[in-house]
């Protein structure tokens, strides 16, 4: 079921960037991404029901990791931008 879900949205994607272009909008880099990204974790979603719960810990405790890791570089980059323009 899920699956399904990722495939429609897949398309769904695919269909809002045609629409933009046919449109004639600008495609910026962070509406691609945020596409990306929306679709992206509803496979790796569906793909995290089929594990076993041990694994899925594992893994869960590992994309909390990711995720700490990926504030605290912004935060540094953006505190190293505001120390570059002072």
């Amino acid at each position: 079921m899920l699956t399904t879900v990722a495939v429609l949205g897949t398309l769904g994607f695919i269909s809002w960037l045609v629409y933009r272009a046919i449109r004639g909008r600008p495609l910026r880099a962070n509406h691609i991404t945020y596409g990306i990204a929306i679709v992206t974790g509803v496979y790796t979603y569906a793909f995290f029901l089929g594990m076993n719960v041990p694994q899925l810990i594992k893994v869960v405790v590992s994309i909390i990791l990711g995720i700490g890791l990926i504030i605290l570089a912004s935060y540094l980059q953006r505190r190293r931008g505001e120390i570059l323009k002072s």
